[in-house]
């Protein structure tokens, strides 16, 4: 069974950053778009940030745009979220996505094939 795993979760204060770290072993990663949602308790799950096979592509929501960026370091099968300026809104669990389609990136639940078990954010003073 393919696993995501992530990694980097926490409680921060408003204004911190934080990065989060995606690891697989088990899929061919380098030709596979990546990326990441997350869950608010009570909410849907939403399209947070996502990047091609090749790293060249990458799509944010527009709650994220100019804080967090997402990167892919292939050769070590590792996808990351840098989250900048975090707020308590983005308090959520953060789940790592692998794509169903190797050019597509990600940015609906439909068009994941793989999940994480998600890491915890939580943005509070």
């Amino acid at each position: 069974q393919v696993q995501l795993v992530e990694s980097g979760g926490g409680l921060v204060q408003p204004g911190a950053s934080l990065r989060l770290s995606c690891s697989t072993s088990e899929i061919t990663f380098n030709d596979t778009a990546m990326g990441w949602f997350r869950q608010a308790p009570g909410q849907e799950r939403e399209f947070v940030a996502g990047i091609s096979w090749h790293g060249g592509l990458t799509f944010y929501a527009d709650s994220v745009k100019g804080r967090f960026s997402i990167s892919r370091d292939n050769p070590k099968n590792l996808v990351y979220l840098q989250m900048d300026s975090l707020k308590p809104e983005d308090t959520a669990v953060y789940y790592c996505a692998a794509s169903t389609n190797r050019d597509v990136v990600p940015q609906i639940p439909g068009a994941v094939r793989y999940w994480g078990q998600g890491t915890q954010v939580t943005v509070s003073s």
